[in-house]
């Protein structure tokens, strides 16, 4: 949090490279180099050669970047931002082709974004209560989902919604064109990409942190505030199984590349391995 990275060799424990930016908000591997990513608190996207140091800054405006990602073609990144904006970075150029503001971004900071398997589109979400589906290439919103309950509220004073709810987490199926978004007050819906409709509403008890899509199928695994991690069968809506341990939050999780492992970290100062390798699937 004070903007301290390390990096370490796994195998000899040994400590490779660290350096000391300002106030870390999102931290990401290059998917094709041993390149880093990360977004600070001041606005910038810093990207370092690992273990050489060699560096580079992206200036955002004067505002957190609070989410990043780097597109499949490791050419590009998309970085959103505190004050709602969103940015798709040329890393080579170091300057942004796409800049979506004002209706074209959000209403509210940005907490989240994932991009599709080819890097097509790009999927941002926001304490605004809405995620944006954009395409990469154009720089442009194709489509805005929200929560259903928002319509069906109406009593709600102006902002109230916003306030009690956000996205948390969102991500690209790899075999069907569905999309997951993650809500704070529980809902995991599943959405139709094509057809830009809601598909499954899936009820947690309390809010989700963090959700992962498991590759090649369309199960989704969503780790929540009640210490529970859970798995998702999209195709249907229903609950495949959950994973219990925890005694406080799970404040975020990750899957092995088998899908065999998921490692999950808690505010009960505990990091589990549970082993979610299935016959049946």
């Amino acid at each position: 949090m004070s903007g301290l990275l390390k990096v370490w060799q796994v195998d000899t424990k040994e400590e490779v490279w660290s350096f000391e930016a300002g106030d870390l908000e999102w931290m990401e591997w290059h998917p094709r180099a041993p390149i880093l990513l990360a977004g600070t608190a001041d606005g910038n996207t810093w990207m370092w050669k690992v273990p050489n140091g060699d560096c580079k800054t992206f200036q955002g405006p004067n505002c957190p970047a609070t989410c990043g990602r780097v597109l499949p073609d490791g050419k590009r990144a998309v970085v959103g931002y505190e004050d709602g904006t969103i940015r798709i970075w040329d890393l080579k150029q170091g300057s942004p082709i796409h800049v979506l503001k004002g209706t074209e971004g959000h209403q509210g900071p940005l907490t989240c974004v994932a991009t599709n398997q080819d890097g097509s589109l790009i999927l941002t979400g926001s304490v605004d209560c809405q995620a944006k589906l954009v395409s990469a290439t154009t720089g442009k919103v194709v489509g805005v989902f929200r929560p259903e309950s928002v319509a069906s509220q109406p009593n709600l004073g102006e902002g109230e919604e916003s306030e009690s709810n956000s996205v948390e987490s969102l991500g690209f199926c790899s075999v069907m064109p569905l999309a997951a978004v993650g809500y704070l007050d529980g809902t995991l819906a599943i959405y139709d990409l094509s057809a830009q409709t809601l598909r499954h509403q899936c009820q947690h008890q309390s809010g989700i942190v963090q959700l992962l899509w498991e590759a090649g199928t369309a199960v989704v695994y969503t780790c929540s505030l009640d210490g529970i991690v859970r798995l998702w069968d999209a195709r249907t809506g229903r609950l495949l199984t959950d994973y219990r341990g925890h005694t406080a939050e799970i404040l975020d999780f990750a899957l092995s590349k088998d899908a065999s492992l998921v490692v999950t970290t808690s505010g009960d100062h505990k990091a589990k391995v549970f082993c979610v390798q299935r016959p049946d699937r």
